[in-house]
């Protein structure tokens, strides 16, 4: 687990870098609750200050990666030796066959930089949108929500499988730590009376994040997705918080659906797979 002062310099150090117009996927539930098994990171002190971060997050069958370096320190390979740390300390407890993924905003010249020196290839790119405001009227479908338990974990194990291509150890993997988040609530979302889909919704920093929403092919083209997103805004809207998603730009449904719901694209983050290993 990080520090509070630890965690209060990586948001310092955010906040300058994001000065240039950009917004950085830092994945603030996993570092302020995850285990370490699940985030690593690694830091770059100047003068006392905390001037690069990289963190490393094992998610599922992939490890991500993403970081920064104060707009006055770069140019002074500060990321280069922070990722060489990171690949080092990859290399050594990870699956040669495990995905490695690199994350930089789409805006980010200093991330086009770095991603030029290290052999990688485009994957995605993942849209990340804010609700506008906009209420969706009902469309009259039996659709319910209800707070996850221990026996749906077989059905959202299925549900990762299927429409977000995990394994069956890595979906398992995933559930057991959600489970263990405090600011974070998973719903099943019910369609007359039977289990459809799923939703999770955390609560980071005065912000509402929508992730994990999959609902079960038989139920899909249906109107039910629209009217679980419709109910979890509803219930979100109440607390006053902005309410944020993220989506596959290749998802053209989903991205349609967000859209016809009220949500609006504000920034784009690319995904590159590491080639380095091998």
């Amino acid at each position: 687990m990080h520090t509070q002062t630890q965690l209060n310099e990586i948001r310092a150090l955010q906040q300058t870098c994001e000065q240039e117009g950009i917004l950085l996927k830092l994945n603030w539930d996993m570092l302020q609750e995850s285990k370490e098994q699940e985030v690593k990171s690694f830091f770059y002190y100047h003068d006392g200050m905390l001037a690069g971060f990289l963190g490393v997050y094992w998610i599922g069958n992939k490890v991500e990666l993403t970081g920064m370096v104060h707009p006055l320190y770069r140019r002074h390979k500060i990321f280069t030796n922070l990722f060489s740390s990171a690949m080092a300390e990859i290399n050594q407890y990870e699956n040669k066959n495990k995905m490695i993924l690199l994350n930089a905003p789409s805006a980010s010249l200093s991330a086009k930089g770095f991603l030029k020196t290290v052999p990688n290839e485009y994957i995605m790119t993942e849209y990340q949108m804010k609700w506008n405001g906009e209420r969706m009227p009902e469309n009259g479908l039996d659709v319910k929500l209800r707070p996850a338990m221990q026996e749906d974990l077989e059905l959202v194990i299925k549900l990762d499988i299927n429409c977000f291509g995990y394994d069956q150890l890595s979906a398992r993997e995933i559930n057991q730590s959600i489970s263990h988040e405090k600011m974070t609530q998973q719903y099943i979302i019910e369609y007359s009376g039977e289990s459809a889909g799923k939703i999770r919704v955390s609560q980071v920093d005065g912000e509402s994040w929508i992730f994990g929403f999959a609902v079960l092919p038989e139920y899909q083209g249906k109107g039910i997705g629209r009217q679980a997103l419709s109910k979890v805004i509803e219930r979100e809207s109440k607390k006053e918080l902005p309410i944020f998603l993220e989506v596959e730009a290749k998802n053209s449904r989903a991205l349609g659906l967000y859209e016809s719901c009220g949500f609006k694209t504000f920034q784009g983050q690319d995904y590159f797979d590491y080639k380095g290993i091998g």
